[in-house]
Parts: C-alpha cells; sequence; structure tokens
C-alpha cells in the first residue's frame, strides 16, 4: 500500500520504536508543494525566499520579520499555519503524539484540513497490513464527510465532495462545470458501489476525483423478494459497517494500546446500558436521548446509521465501576444526510482504567 493515498504523505513517515509515525524533511517538502503553499506568478520576493529555504531546510527557524514582509496576507496566514503545524509535530514527535495533544487540548487551532490529513497518514500506518478494499474504503470516513443515500432499502455512504463535484461538472472538471452554466446537459457520471468486480479498480485509482469515487454498502441485511410473497433476510457479507469496525478497533489498540473487538448492531436490547460514545456530533445527542429513556422522532429514528458493540478483550483494562460491560457506539448523518466520523472520541470517551 506504499503508493496508496500519496498526497498524505505516509511514505515520507518512518516508524519509531513505539511504531508511531514521525515526520522526514521529505514530509515537509510535501506540504510545500500543497496549493496552499506553492509558489504561484503572483508570489513575492519574500514569499520565494521563504519557500526555497524550507526547500532547502524543512526545518530552519523562521524569524516574524520574513513573514511580515509577504504582500499577500492570505499567503503570510497560510505560513503561518503550516510553521505552527510543522512545530506542533516535531515537538510532540509523531504525528500520533501530536494527533492525541491537539484532542486532549480542546482547542485546536489548526484548519480541518491539517487534521483530516493527519489522520489519513495514521490510518495508512494502522493498516499497514491489510489488502482489504472494504476496509481501506471504510477508514475513508475517519477523515473525510461522507453523503448517506437510502436507496432500495440500501444505505449507501459516498466521499460528499467527490459527489458534489460531479454533479457540478459531470466530472469533466472546471470545462464540465463551464458547460453546464451556460446550459449543457452532460451525461451522469456513473459512481460504483464497491464490489469485488471493482475492488482492484478501487486501489489502482490514483489521486483526484477518482480516488473517492466509489461508494460504501453500510446496510445491515440485504433482503430478496421470493415467490408467492416471501422475502429472505440475509446478513450482507460485504457491509461497510464491519469493515468500519475493523478500521476502529485498530485505531483503538494503536493509540490506546489495548485490544477491543467491535461489532455493527441493528438495536440495543440492554437494561444494565451503562455506557456509550457517539461516533460524530448527531449520534452522540441520539446516543444520550436514548439512555435517557427519551423517544425519538420517526425522523431522527432514521438519521441512526448503525450502533455497534465494543467489548475489551481483557476486562481489566476498563475502569472498575464498569468493567467487563459493553460499550455501545453510535453512528448518525445530520439532517442533511451528512456525515462526519470524529475518530477522536474513541480515544478521548472510553472507560479506561488508565490515562492514556
Amino acid at each position: 500500500m506504499h503508493n496508496f493515498w500519496t498526497a498524505c504523505g505516509h511514505q515520507h513517515l518512518r516508524r519509531d520504536t513505539r511504531g508511531w509515525m514521525s515526520a522526514t524533511p521529505d514530509y515537509w517538502r510535501l506540504w510545500l508543494q500543497r496549493p496552499e503553499l506553492a509558489l504561484v506568478p503572483e508570489s513575492c520576493q519574500a514569499e520565494k525566499r521563504l519557500h526555497k529555504a524550507l526547500l532547502d531546510n524543512p526545518l530552519v527557524q523562521v524569524a516574524p520579520a520574513q513573514l511580515s514582509a509577504f504582500k499577500d496576507d492570505d499567503a503570510r496566514e497560510n505560513y503561518q499555519l503550516f510553521l505552527r503545524f510543522r512545530d506542533d509535530v516535531q515537538a510532540a514527535g509523531s504525528l500520533e503524539s501530536a494527533y492525541m495533544a491537539w484532542q486532549h487540548s480542546g482547542h485546536i487551532q489548526l484548519p480541518p484540513l491539517f487534521i483530516d490529513l493527519v489522520v489519513q497518514a495514521i490510518v495508512c500506518n494502522v493498516l499497514d497490513d491489510v489488502e482489504d478494499a472494504w476496509v481501506w474504503r471504510a477508514a475513508e470516513l475517519l477523515f473525510r464527510r461522507q453523503r448517506i443515500t437510502v436507496e432500495g432499502g440500501r444505505v449507501l455512504s459516498g466521499d460528499s465532495e467527490t459527489l458534489d463535484s460531479l454533479k457540478a461538472t459531470g466530472g469533466l472538471g472546471e470545462m464540465g462545470r463551464l458547460l453546464m452554466e451556460g446550459g449543457a446537459t452532460l451525461k451522469a457520471v456513473d459512481v460504483k458501489v464497491l464490489h469485488t468486480d471493482n475492488a482492484e479498480r478501487y486501489f489502482a485509482q490514483r489521486e483526484g476525483l477518482g480516488r473517492y469515487a466509489f461508494l460504501l454498502d453500510m446496510t445491515h441485511e440485504l433482503q430478496n423478494q421470493l415467490p408467492h410473497g416471501l422475502i429472505l433476510s440475509m446478513v450482507n457479507a460485504r457491509s461497510g459497517l464491519k469493515a468500519l469496525s475493523v478500521v476502529l478497533a485498530r485505531w483503538v489498540q494503536h493509540f490506546l494500546g489495548v485490544a477491543v473487538s467491535i461489532e455493527p448492531l441493528q438495536k440495543v436490547d440492554d437494561s444494565a446500558w451503562r455506557w456509550h460514545v457517539g461516533l460524530d456530533v448527531t449520534s452522540t445527542a441520539l446516543l444520550n436521548d436514548l439512555y435517557q429513556g427519551t423517544e425519538l422522532s420517526t425522523q431522527r429514528q432514521q438519521q441512526l446509521i448503525s450502533l455497534f458493540k465494543l467489548r475489551f478483550d481483557n476486562p481489566q483494562d476498563m475502569r472498575a465501576d464498569v468493567q467487563g460491560k459493553p460499550v455501545y457506539l453510535g453512528l448518525a448523518m445530520n439532517e442533511q444526510g451528512l456525515l462526519k466520523l470524529k475518530p477522536q472520541n474513541l480515544l478521548l470517551n472510553l472507560p479506561l482504567a488508565r490515562e492514556v
């Protein structure tokens, strides 16, 4: 998987003795090539000098006067954010340590894009030995916002940015956008559900819109209509929910050093329910209400994509008052059908016996 998701720079990170990823000079050079920092024809001499100095030595210390000399305010702010990010990661010693520090701070002063790219690189480390396309596609939920649609009883998850762009351009980029603004009708882009027939093509996609143009089936059960009005319900063998469970369990193990198992559920029937964690803002509110016994409206019930049961392999890793009890997780879309999973919730809110 070394050539997969290269835009996040994971190939320029090195693994330390703990298995966490530390930055190399080439990792920072890749950031300097991003659109936010790359030189443009309008770049002033001060920006060009600093850009060259950072390419030569990505860890060079930058004086405030060097940034003050920038003529463009946006360019100055972009470099300030990059330097803050660089210094945070270097001081922490690894991307994982920096990520945990940001989350524990409760006040992240970096753009969401920075955090998402860090999560993506860490996911590459977490899934280093995995070759299952469904697991990698499910892992996109940790750093890419999804648009959820329900069609024919199937719950499908698609990358919202990619779907929005394809809808606006017909898959033809800026030219497609101009044609559609001019009233042209473009052929609809065929976005495929990840399937055994196209799993290899998923891995073959490189950067760009094609990279995130596969839908993930997150249906619990598939139903087939049989003669005489009979309905056959089958467990979805290729459910994205199962793949996501694998990703989340590895995420917890990687950061917290505790082994857990996670399985998707359609409902919670547990009178001794003691602990829950929402994996996003919407599911957090839903689980809190369910725990308090509040009746949910039909509309709110339909926002719930899935529940999960998390169990610690070693109950001694849990707080004494909930030892041996399952932890219930929730995943839900908002009223606009969007899902932004917050993987930090699993790291900050599990009932651990010790602080991490």
